[in-house]
């Protein structure tokens, strides 16, 4: 067995997106072969690049989601780290980094569903979307994940 407790967290920003209604978009990934799992659009941070035009970026690159139809409402007080199961450890990432350290955005989404493509940005990340509550977001991502989206939930729930 390796040991990669040496390979640094890659930096990411996430962004969970409500809608008016106080819902929250996820996504399934294409990728994803191993089960049922959504999640909010997430991604890299460039080198240099700002947090939150990384997390716009992101969200456009995912989502289909234009800059003038999300409002950043709050960031994230602190960064938030998981690090990958064993199975995945060097081989996500051309195996450089151990897990991911996430700043975190709320935004509200102030488009309409028509403006969600998911294929606007090639490949696509997600084959299916769709508005859930945000109590249900720590049961739909996969399991690794699952503290980072309780503690994202709890720190913005009275925000959404």
């Amino acid at each position: 067995m390796n040991d990669f407790t040496h390979l640094p967290y890659r930096p990411c920003v996430g962004v969970m997106l409500v809608s008016t209604t106080r819902l929250a978009f996820v996504g399934r990934r294409i990728d994803n072969k191993e089960g049922d799992w959504w999640q909010m659009p997430q991604g890299g941070i460039d080198p240099g690049e700002d947090l939150r035009d990384a997390a716009f970026r992101e969200l456009h690159e995912e989502t289909g989601i234009a800059d003038q139809h999300a409002q950043i409402i709050a960031q994230s007080r602190e960064e938030h780290f998981y690090d990958l199961p064993e199975e995945l450890l060097g081989k996500l990432w051309g195996g450089r980094y151990r897990g991911q350290r996430q700043h975190w955005f709320l935004a509200r989404f102030t488009g309409n569903d028509a403006d969600v493509r998911l294929d606007a940005h090639e490949p696509p990340e997600f084959c299916e979307w769709q508005w859930v509550e945000p109590e249900r977001l720590p049961e739909l991502i996969v399991p690794f994940k699952k503290p980072v989206y309780r503690a994202v939930l709890e720190e913005f729930r009275a925000l959404i």
